[in-house]
């Protein structure tokens, strides 16, 4: 569909895979899965046989230079935000820009930082999700849950759309269960993970956006009409969740619609999730090998420039940075930002 357009915001710190993911170096622009790619050239390359050159990317100032220096998109479409107004504004700013070019203009929004497996099952996704989106809703690709987690939040599908091979309406978005909710969720078949990637008309999109937030939805059009405003009309801008913001109110309406996807997907969360995706081995190592040596133990290690040596540890993740070395237990993987915050408490922001 020559209509199509990709969007990607490229933000956030990643503060759970710290000390590798920094403020400055954001886990959208390293390899974290050891393939020679980064996550956001992964994205560019899963993206490029879908809409060939007709992509954007939305990024921070502090990294639009390496962002440019990866992938090889149009500078003019490499949108930079003079500050985080967080994923409404960001994807608002992209879909204001493309209304003025193609009222017409369909856009697919998806983040910079997460792994697919199945590049082609992922493509035929956003095909479909692209023609129930010219119809008028907002779309978005429901990950099909491999288990109960309470890591995601959760999109529960409706009735079948007529005419689409997968497509159902929305009935709610959830916010991230317990347990036992999320255990629910699974067993009744209705629940997908919710992955933020929408896919819509831009002008609806903003359409929608200026039922709820008129504000924002008028700066980000004035922004698009006339470039030179946005370093003043971009921190006026309402800081905001492309979720709260759009989607759980139109699905509230009945305006949203799901295709589900099953393509292998992880957004790469904490260390946890990225030992699963490096392998099943009893530990799973990611750098050179050679400076590991473990000795009745398992988990994931993260290799810099010196020789580590475990010894009886089980489910450990340890990852030397070179400035910072990082010991904690599997099970702790979702708490690693708490050290973050404690460093930024400590004055030790270099270190961030």
């Amino acid at each position: 569909m020559e209509r199509l357009w990709a969007v990607v915001p490229a933000g956030g710190a990643g503060t759970r895979l710290w000390p590798l993911s920094r403020a400055a170096a954001p886990k959208f622009l390293l390899d974290l899965t050891g393939s020679g790619r980064t996550l956001l050239q992964q994205t560019f390359d899963r993206l490029v046989p879908l809409v060939e050159d007709r992509l954007m990317i939305v990024t921070g100032a502090p990294h639009a230079e390496a962002v440019a220096a990866q992938v090889a998109v149009a500078s003019e479409r490499i949108l930079v935000e003079p500050a985080p107004r967080d994923s409404m504004a960001a994807i608002g700013l992209a879909a204001a820009i493309l209304e003025r070019r193609d009222p017409d203009a369909l856009m697919a929004s998806f983040a910079a930082d997460h792994v697919i497996v199945d590049g082609d099952a992922f493509r035929a996704c956003v095909r479909e999700a692209a023609e129930v989106a010219d119809t008028g809703l907002i779309v978005t690709i429901g990950i099909e849950p491999t288990g109960p987690s309470t890591a995601f939040g959760y999109i529960q599908a409706g009735e079948a759309l007529d005419g689409f091979a997968t497509a159902h309406a929305v009935r709610a978005f959830v916010e991230k269960p317990d347990d036992s909710r999320a255990a629910e969720y699974v067993a009744s078949g209705e629940y997908r993970w919710n992955a933020g990637m929408f896919v819509a008309r831009a002008t609806v999109l903003l359409d929608e956006l200026a039922r709820e937030h008129p504000d924002l939805a008028a700066g980000l059009r004035e922004i698009a009409a006339e470039p030179s405003s946005l370093p003043t009309r971009w921190a006026e801008l309402a800081k905001i969740a492309i979720d709260h913001a759009v989607a759980e109110p139109a699905a509230a309406r009945g305006q949203v619609a799901v295709v589900p996807g099953d393509f292998g997907w992880d957004d790469v969360g904490d260390f946890a999730s990225l030992a699963a995706i490096l392998g099943t081995d009893q530990l799973q190592v990611l750098g050179d090998s050679s400076r590991v040596t473990a000795i009745d133990a398992s988990g994931l290690v993260v290799a810099g420039d010196r020789q580590i040596c475990i010894l009886g540890l089980d489910d450990v993740v340890v990852v030397d940075s070179g400035d910072a070395l990082l010991v904690a237990s599997r099970d702790m993987a979702q708490r690693v930002k708490d050290v973050v915050a404690a460093l930024k408490a400590s004055g030790r922001d270099e270190l961030t």
